[in-house]
């Protein structure tokens, strides 16, 4: 009995270790493609401001893309790539603490903005419509304020901006799940690849912001944009610093001088958005001059199902000629 014992001990224990090869084999092949990914295709300018990550893609009038939280420039890419299509050139910019752009001594989001300035002059490029997205937006309202004659459109999607709250609570939402991820699978590679494989669903609401129902009922073609935006957050430990500061802006958002901005302005969200943007948006679009309101009744923070419609209203907004 103790031999049969052992030897089934002994294949249980075979089993485990070729699916733990197997489960490694696979996170070393994803793993490497996400670096490869991001080791192609920007370029590190040295500016006045600092060294700063840029690539850009089509060409057109300029659109500085500026991205949210576990972004980069793969992310700007990512969301502007419908722009490039509709025949607009986008700079995509990876913030501080980004991919290849420090972090430095003054990360708020007005340093940020001046460094959106330096990166337009390192450039060449003297004036350009600014489109920040969640995280993004606290540096591109900032950038609006700062130097009005160059930002010539701004577009808050998602924003991640000042909203007045109940009882005075921080203006961006979190939804359930985040502190834990920040302080277990953000820190690590692996552990946000194994908690994309093994709770999807899970990433999706607390990562994306998104109630994982409405990525169920959407198109194959939103499925995957939702998938492939959850991966490109991989490799994680290069975002980790800018992750790090995004919290900290975020969660300190005072009212901005929305009175201020001059530059037409569109903000865009979803009620549905789980980190609470759609307040955000209503907030800027009352407080700017010249704003334009889009808040759709579904979609969560990527606006699944609304890509087309998204792209559309942005395209004619950066079009309009008032």
């Amino acid at each position: 009995m103790g031999t049969w014992r052992r030897a089934f001990l002994g294949i249980v224990a075979l089993l485990a270790a070729v699916s733990l090869a197997k489960v490694l084999s696979s996170y070393a092949a994803d793993i490497r493609q996400a670096r490869a990914r991001i080791a192609t295709g920007a370029a590190i300018v040295r500016t006045p401001c600092g060294p700063i990550q840029y690539a850009v893609a089509g060409e057109g009038p300029p659109v500085l893309v500026i991205h949210g939280a576990g972004g980069g420039f793969d992310q700007g890419l990512d969301i502007g790539a419908p722009l490039v299509r509709a025949g607009f050139q986008v700079i995509a910019v990876s913030r501080f603490g980004y991919l290849g752009t420090p972090l430095p001594a003054d990360a708020s989001a007005a340093a940020q903005a001046r460094a959106h300035a330096c990166l337009l002059d390192a450039l060449g490029i003297r004036g350009a419509a600014v489109i920040g997205a969640s995280a993004g937006a606290p540096s591109a309202i900032q950038f609006a304020l700062l130097f009005p004659e160059r930002a010539q459109r701004l577009v808050l999607l998602v924003p991640a901006s000042y909203a007045p709250r109940p009882g005075g609570a921080p203006s961006v939402e979190t939804p359930e799940g985040v502190p834990l991820l920040f302080d277990t699978a953000l820190r690590s590679d692996f552990l946000f690849w194994a908690a994309m494989q093994v709770a999807p669903d899970f990433m999706i609401r607390a990562i994306l912001g998104t109630p994982p129902e409405v990525v169920h009922a959407a198109s194959a073609d939103e499925q995957a944009r939702v998938a492939r935006m959850l991966e490109h957050v991989l490799p994680v430990m290069p975002r980790r610093l800018g992750l790090e500061n995004d919290a900290a802006v975020t969660s300190s958002l005072g009212p901005d001088a929305f009175e201020k901005i001059l530059v037409p302005t569109l903000a865009v969200s979803a009620r549905d958005d789980l980190y609470g943007t759609a307040a955000a948006a209503r907030y800027a679009a009352d407080h700017v001059r010249n704003a334009s309101l889009v808040v759709y009744p579904s979609g969560g923070h990527l606006l699944v199902g609304h890509e087309r419609e998204e792209t559309a209203e942005i395209v004619a907004f950066l079009n309009a000629r008032s």
